[in-house]
Parts: C-alpha cells; sequence; structure tokens
C-alpha cells in the first residue's frame, strides 16, 4: 500500500471526534433502564439503600461519558448528569403511562410486563424518552446514540428530537420513521410502516419544521406516510392504512385508501375500504 494512505489513515484517526464510544453509551442506557423496570435487571433490589448506591453508580457513569469528550455537552453547563437525574421520575410516570396505552390496545397483550420485557414499541419509546432529555439538556450525539441502537434492536427510528405526549401506544412497530421536527400529542396510536417525515431533504432546511403534527387521540394505521411541517392531523382523527398526506385534515376525519381493482374483463372498479 502506498505511504500517503497510511498517513491518510494516521490524520483522520487524529482527527476524529473523541465522543464516548457507543458501547460506553448503550451499557448506560441498559443499566439505566434495568433500575427505572426490574424486568430489565439483572439483579433485583431488595433495599432503598441498594437503589440509592445504584443510582449514584449510573449517575458518575453519565458524568463519565459527558467528561470523555466535552462536545457532546453544547450548552458547557456543568452538573448536567445532576439535572437529568431530577428528571427522571418524571420520565418513569411518562413510560408507565406508555405501557398502559400499549397494553390496553393491543388484545395480545397478556400483562403489563410482557409489555416491558417483549415489546419492541415500548423499548424504542422508553429510549426515546431517554434520549429527549438528554437532547433538552444540551447534550449532542449521546441522544442519537441511544436512538439508533433502539433503532437496530426493534426496527423503529424515533429522532430523539421528536415531541411525544403522554399515553403512546405503538403497536408492533417494524418500519416506523418519526421525524426530528415531528410533534405528536397524548393517546396517538401507531401501527407498522408509519412514516412521519419531511418533504424536503435540502441541508438549508435542517432549522426549519419539516414534520407533521400529529394531535391528540390520533390512530395511524399500518403503512400510513405523513409529510411535511406545515401538515397537521386534527384530534380524534383515524389515518388508514397506506394513505399518503401532504396536507392537513381536520379533527374527527377518517381518511381511507382507495384501491382499484381490475376483472378477467378489463373492467376496474375502485374499491373504498371503511
Amino acid at each position: 500500500m502506498e505511504q500517503e494512505f497510511f498517513e491518510d489513515l494516521l490524520t483522520s484517526h487524529k482527527e476524529a471526534s473523541k465522543c464516548p464510544p457507543p458501547e460506553m453509551v448503550i451499557q448506560f442506557f441498559d443499566e439505566l433502564l434495568g433500575v427505572l423496570f426490574p424486568e430489565f435487571a439483572s439483579i433485583r433490589f431488595s433495599d432503598l439503600e441498594t437503589i440509592e448506591q445504584r443510582l449514584g453508580e449510573l449517575r458518575t457513569k453519565l458524568r463519565q461519558i459527558f467528561d470523555h469528550n466535552k462536545e457532546c455537552v453544547k450548552s458547557g453547563k456543568k452538573d448536567l448528569e445532576n439535572d437529568f437525574f431530577n428528571a427522571l421520575p418524571g420520565i418513569r410516570s411518562k413510560l408507565l403511562l406508555d405501557i398502559d396505552a400499549i397494553y390496553l390496545g393491543d388484545p395480545a397483550a397478556q400483562t403489563r410486563g410482557e409489555v416491558i420485557r417483549t415489546y419492541p414499541g415500548f423499548y424504542a419509546i422508553a429510549a426515546h424518552r431517554i434520549a429527549h432529555q438528554l437532547l433538552k439538556l444540551g447534550v449532542n450525539l449521546i441522544p442519537r446514540i441511544i436512538s439508533e441502537h433502539a433503532h437496530r434492536q426493534a426496527g423503529i427510528d424515533i429522532h430523539p428530537g421528536a415531541e411525544i405526549g403522554d399515553y403512546f401506544c405503538i403497536d408492533h412497530g417494524t418500519g416506523i420513521v418519526i421525524g426530528e421536527t415531528t410533534i405528536i400529542g397524548s393517546k396517538v396510536k401507531i401501527y407498522q410502516g408509519v412514516t412521519l417525515g419531511g418533504l424536503s431533504v435540502k441541508k438549508e432546511d435542517a432549522k426549519k419544521k419539516r414534520h407533521p403534527t400529529i394531535k391528540d387521540n390520533v390512530v395511524l394505521y399500518a403503512g400510513a406516510t405523513i409529510l411535511g411541517g406545515e401538515t397537521v392531523i386534527g384530534e380524534n382523527s383515524i389515518i388508514g392504512g397506506n394513505v399518503w398526506l401532504t396536507k392537513s385534515v381536520p379533527a374527527n376525519s377518517k381518511i381511507y385508501y382507495q384501491a382499484k381493482m381490475t376483472n378477467t374483463e378489463g373492467k376496474t372498479d375502485t374499491i373504498t375500504f371503511k
């Protein structure tokens, strides 16, 4: 190989960001989830002292992650780990509501414990709630590491910047994409293959609202695609499977996909699914 190639590799290694390796962040996330929900824990706690000690250890780990490279903390604020851990009670409360939403919204769910242990939707939501809080505190890159880890594990892609209300239900979940500037209200249910995306992929639009707003009590069925920062789905609406939307719909709407069927005589009929 050419010497120039080796020199180029050396330069890239020297100039690369020293932000903590993904494994370090993922380990912190999984261990934290095990404290918040014993269904994920390898060791069950039997007294308050042990729980407090474990949370103290995780607080130290988070500080070490931040200290690994200060590029990851945009705000420059100290004691961010304390701010994050002070937010944990609220994060757990939201996740308990999400568990209820999934359990009550899926007839196949036998127990809430089953939802926690096995449902990819819950794992993705848990990752999002934690990543979103870190992003709100001004932490860079680390939230993306957490969300992309959940994406690989669950097949559900939620950008940590998305704002998601209470009582959020993901059913099945495979192939869901929720973009950075998406706003989702409370008591929303989303099925597999739904995309909440942007109409534009221009880099200069990065600071604009590019993704839709979904109001309260909306159901989005499998394969629905909703695009655009000005697109608003009004509350109590139902968006059927495979619907493609780039315009807003008012509250209490029901939008369905119309299929066309051609019979053996070549005659085409429109079929509306209701």
